[in-house]
């Protein structure tokens, strides 16, 4: 079997997420909207990973639906971040 690109890049995504929360937590010290992108960011790998042991197809498609979701909402955070200034204060 090959490579697993969306397990590959969403475990990256994951690693970034936890480096840019230690980031905004120490040197920004923004606790609120990090603590949020840490569990959003890191539930995207997390879900995927569930899916590749998923016990029908139904369940294999609700967890990467649950995963692309979180990817959505991972967005916002950043998003959010970037746009209200929020990590320059």
């Amino acid at each position: 079997m090959g490579k697993n690109i969306v397990k590959e890049k969403s475990f990256l995504l994951a690693i970034r997420i936890v480096r840019l929360y230690k980031y905004l937590k120490e040197e920004k010290k923004e606790y609120v909207m990090s603590k949020q992108l840490m569990r959003s960011g890191t539930s995207v790998g997390a879900n995927v990973r569930e899916s590749e042991h998923a016990q029908s197809k139904a369940d294999f498609i609700s967890k990467l639906s649950i995963a692309q979701k979180e990817m959505n909402e991972t967005l916002y955070w950043l998003c959010l971040l970037y746009t209200s200034d929020a990590a320059d204060e």
